[in-house]
């Protein structure tokens, strides 16, 4: 290795001392291989990086574009969300509204239905009072009659006497 180096120097020290170039100035290489780099510095520049920034600037412009779309989505989810708790509560109001009349109108259907009760178990009272009245009239005098007939047997039996023989000597009396 140290004898590339030597030889590297060996060469260059014989360059310098023949006179023949100096690097600080530059020689038609240098030109030839600055006109290539400004060709391939143009050709990258104008195939290579005009097509990369559009599609970079395309990319930012469809980010801003996800960002407002997606800034409008929640003003409208919030708005859609406030819009359906009002609806809500609105139709919470009204099936409210909706119990209290069918239970008011139950309850109108009960009390009509009760007192329509009402009225007719009176009328079946009524009548059966009636029906009563009619029977215990028509059977007054037969049961009074059963009635003597039965006190006399249960007064013979407890004074032991005949009460057909005392009834008749009562009458007799009452009448003289």
């Amino acid at each position: 290795m140290s004898e590339a180096v030597i030889s590297g120097v060996t060469l260059l020290s014989a360059e310098a001392e023949a006179g023949t170039t100096n690097f600080l100035i530059p020689n038609g290489t240098f030109f030839f291989v600055l006109a290539i780099f400004l060709i391939v510095f143009g050709v990258i520049a104008k195939f290579v990086v005009k097509p990369v920034q559009q599609v970079l600037d395309e990319r930012e412009r469809l980010i801003a574009q996800t960002a407002q779309d997606n800034r409008q989505a929640a003003e409208q989810d919030v708005a859609a969300e406030s819009e359906f708790k009002q609806e809500l509560a609105a139709a919470r109001s009204e099936a409210g509204g909706l119990r209290d009349q069918a239970r008011a109108e139950g309850r109108q259907v009960a009390d009509d239905l009760r007192s329509d009760a009402n009225v007719v178990v009176a009328d079946k009272l009524q009548q059966a009072g009636d029906a009563l009245k009619v029977e215990g009239e028509s059977l007054a005098p037969s049961l009074s009659a059963s009635v003597e007939s039965l006190s006399l047997t249960l007064a013979n039996r407890i004074l032991g006497v005949d009460a057909d023989v005392s009834k008749q000597r009562l009458n007799s009396e009452g009448r003289g």
